[in-house]
């Protein structure tokens, strides 16, 4: 039976209650935020730039986005409200700095151009229309803005293994993409400049990343939801 978001929505909301706790953020989601905000630094610099961290969680990445380049301001989106529920005391320390939204990675509730990156870190084999997705990074993105995407990689053996028999087993049909299949979606999303790079050890990930041309216009959804009210809060800007 083919992934779905229902069925991802259901993993994710009974994961949220050990999420910081599991062993992945030791083992693979701390090695690969430390991989992205090393690139984002290297091409950015300290200059104050406008993330977008898609499939966001509770907001750990975004909390290190924070610690680590003070200057940017961040926005991430989940599908789950769960995983958005249990980051509310992270969201509330870093207020007016990070917005949390429930949103769809297919249908991203941004205008055109509005990112100056954006990242999605080890979420990315759930989502069932990859294409889309990442379509609609290109999208949110400003000319000259990167996409860095970080998956598990699973061209070699002991990747094949973790991520197509062990994660698939646990997780249903959830689909990790070659490094020829994930270059693939990113030009034809129109993105340029497509690099990749392996990063080896227990838990090994892919990070492909490429720079936005012109912006490109689509039609997003009329509706989100900020998923910790907060009256008078203003919006990341």
């Amino acid at each position: 039976m083919a992934y779905d978001k229902q069925q991802a929505t259901h993993e994710f909301t009974l994961w949220s209650e050990s999420y910081d706790r599991c062993i992945l953020q030791w083992l693979l989601f701390g090695p690969s935020h430390r991989a992205l905000i090393r690139r984002i630094r290297a091409v950015a610099g300290d200059r104050p730039v406008r993330i977008l961290d898609v499939g966001c969680g509770t907001g750990v990445f975004a909390a290190r986005i924070r610690a680590e380049l003070p200057a940017a301001r961040v926005c991430g989106i989940d599908l789950v409200s769960g995983m958005l529920a249990k980051g509310a005391e992270r969201w509330r320390r870093h207020a007016g700095h990070v917005l949390p939204v429930q949103a769809d990675s297919e249908r991203l509730p941004f205008a055109a151009g509005t990112f100056d990156f954006v990242t999605c870190a080890n979420s990315f084999h759930h989502y069932p229309r990859q294409d889309r997705a990442v379509a609609e990074m290109h999208r949110v993105l400003r000319p000259g803005g990167r996409l860095m995407l970080i998956d598990g990689y699973r061209d070699a053996p002991w990747g094949w293994f973790i991520y197509d028999v062990c994660v698939a087993g646990v997780e249903g049909a959830v689909h990790h993409a070659s490094a020829r299949r994930m270059r693939a979606l990113f030009d034809q999303a129109g993105l340029r400049g497509v690099r990749q790079r392996v990063h080896r050890g227990p838990a090994p990930f892919l990070l492909t990343e490429a720079e936005a041309i012109e912006s490109v216009s689509a039609i997003h959804p009329p509706h989100f939801r900020v998923a910790s009210p907060a009256p008078g809060r203003e919006a990341v800007s």
